[in-house]
């Protein structure tokens, strides 16, 4: 199962750079500041996701002991 939830939060945070990417191209080109900030908001639930996961990784795993 740690091993799920550790892939899992790779993925995650792979997208959490291309989220990041993607809104920060959009304000350079002078793009919506509405789509940058739903980009933004996207951005930090996947963080919140990828912290979440990698805690849980470690509890699974036993914090690293």
């Amino acid at each position: 199962m740690s091993t799920v939830t550790y892939f899992a939060a790779i993925v995650v945070m792979f997208l959490v750079v291309i989220v990041l990417g993607r809104g920060l191209y959009n304000m350079l080109k002078g793009g919506s500041g509405n789509t940058s900030n739903k980009l933004m908001q996207l951005r930090i639930l996947l963080q919140a996701v990828a912290v979440a996961l990698i805690m849980l990784t470690l509890w699974l795993t036993g914090g690293g002991r």
